[in-house]
């Protein structure tokens, strides 16, 4: 890797898609050919440099030598679940910070469709990261306790699907791991661009960005992604028990981030993912679902409710009884015909579920562990 002193300024990732794009262009190189250095790197991940890409002008060889390297981010460790299901990859980044990324592998069988199993087999979901650490501070979830320390580049937002490459063919990303990319918004729009690119070719239909309701990153959304999944960290169906457990809740209100969702879901026409982590007393109760139900009537979404995964003794809070769980999708479905579903966790063992992810290398825990599990992204509508 290139020294990132001053005498020897750091070379940047081929994946940082306006970068190399610009200096292409101003060294009169196409940049028809960039394309097929993402494949080389792709399918070479442990190429140490880029002169044994094939047929590219002189020109960009020396160019690239001189600005760019394969990846800027290497992977220093990963964690398999018991149940293999789960894959935990820890990348350090080119500033010395570490950012973690889960492979999660589905069996599409269990998901139905038109009440019939689908079709298919396993296949590979990416949670990628968007920042090192991140400053909303939500309180249940581990990331937040690590503050915010910085913003990921385009490049090294692509480089988790590259090193999550060598482990996993991967068909969905969901933008679920640490940071808020609403807060990245540029580097998260390039690297969804390039992931529907060559050589990547992923269906945008196929990716999912979650957030925790940032209203001017949903205003842009559907206009720079047209159809990307937006998932919304709701958590409450008010905005008092929001800011309880969700700080930075407070800058968005409840009543102007639904009115954003409901211009979003007129311009877009798509279903919109409410994520709801089920805290035991704290918005679990059936007054709290009947509430989620009126605020979502007009909607055309689907609520996944997840349960509460602890984050080790600073944790205040507890996991919803599976009774109330269940109580709770009854009234959602039953009542206000909302589709529901109960998010199966996995990867609890090597802290790769959902609100784990925090950068500490991984230990062994006592394990759990399911058979394959039906996926989120497999509930279309």
């Amino acid at each position: 890797m290139a020294s990132s002193s001053s005498a020897a300024p750091s070379r940047r990732s081929v994946f940082d898609a306006s970068y190399i794009r610009s200096e292409f262009a101003a060294a009169g190189i196409s940049a028809h050919f960039i394309p097929l250095i993402w494949k080389y790197v792709l399918q070479n991940p442990r190429c140490g440099d880029l002169d044994g890409v094939p047929s590219l002008p002189a020109a960009a060889y020396a160019l690239l030598r001189q600005k760019f390297q394969p990846t800027t981010s290497i992977l220093t460790a990963t964690a398999d679940s018991k149940d293999r299901t789960t894959t935990k990859l820890l990348i350090r980044l080119q500033n010395g910070e570490s950012v973690e990324a889960v492979i999660m592998r589905y069996d599409t069988t269990l998901g139905k469709y038109d009440g019939k199993p689908r079709s298919g087999g396993v296949r590979s979901t990416l949670c990628v990261s968007s920042q090192v650490g991140c400053k909303m501070g939500c309180r249940f979830c581990a990331t937040g306790t690590m503050g915010f320390k910085s913003n990921l580049s385009s490049g090294e937002i692509v480089e988790q699907l590259v090193h999550a490459s060598r482990y996993s063919q991967i068909r969905n990303i969901v933008f679920m791991g640490m940071g808020e990319p609403m807060n990245n918004y540029n580097a998260l729009v390039e690297a969804i661009r390039v992931f529907t690119e060559s050589p990547f070719q992923l269906s945008p239909k196929r990716i999912t960005v979650s957030t925790v309701g940032i209203i001017h990153g949903i205003n842009k959304f559907n206009g720079d992604l047209p159809n990307v999944n937006l998932a919304v960290s709701l958590h409450a169906p008010d905005q008092d028990i929001r800011c309880q457990i969700m700080p930075a809740a407070r800058a968005f209100p409840l009543e102007k981030l639904m009115k954003a969702l409901q211009v979003y879901q007129t311009e877009s026409k798509q279903t919109i993912f409410i994520e709801y982590i089920m805290l035991d007393g704290v918005n679990d109760q059936e007054q709290h679902a009947h509430q989620l139900g009126k605020l979502l009537e007009t909607f055309k979404a689907v609520v996944n409710l997840i349960p509460f995964n602890p984050i080790g003794s600073s944790s205040n809070f507890k996991t919803s009884s599976e009774q109330n769980v269940k109580k709770f999708q009854k009234v959602l479905r039953g009542i206000y015909n909302i589709r529901t579903t109960v998010r199966q966790e996995m990867g609890q063992d090597i802290a790769g579920a959902c609100g784990q992810l925090v950068v500490s290398l991984p230990d062994e825990r006592s394990g759990g562990g399911a058979t394959l599990l039906s996926d989120i992204e497999d509930l279309r509508i």
